[in-house]
């Protein structure tokens, strides 16, 4: 018997859309560094505690910090995102989750499809 895709629960988003950090996506990505820095000399246990310290008030995973700092600054596709971090051995279907988490916590933005011209 044939399986095909299981049906996924994460949104699909347009073709060419691009996401950017919030506001407060911006403060949040300067805290992953921080935590990320502080903890780095401190060995792997150190870094997972501060790393879910960092995520758990704001309603995501620790994993989706590098995406938020990925994205951190510019505004990025689905595909270039998945691209860049497929060298860090992180899935597709895992960068498309996190965008989903990031845009729910209000961390990361969709750039609007068609901007109107400037006048």
């Amino acid at each position: 018997m044939l399986l095909g895709k299981s049906p996924s629960d994460a949104k699909r988003w347009p073709r060419g859309q691009k996401f950017t950090t919030s506001p407060s996506g911006a403060a949040a990505a300067e805290a992953y560094r921080t935590a990320v820095l502080g903890a780095r000399a401190s060995g792997r246990a150190s870094l997972d505690a501060a790393l879910a310290s960092w995520a758990r008030p704001l309603g995501v995973t620790p994993p989706d910090g590098v995406l938020l700092a990925e994205i951190s600054g510019k505004r990025l596709g689905l595909s270039a995102l998945c691209a860049t971090l497929e060298g860090a051995g992180i899935a597709a279907e895992d960068v498309r989750a996190g965008i989903a988490r990031l845009v729910a916590a209000g961390l990361v933005e969709p750039v609007p499809l068609h901007e109107p011209p400037l006048a």
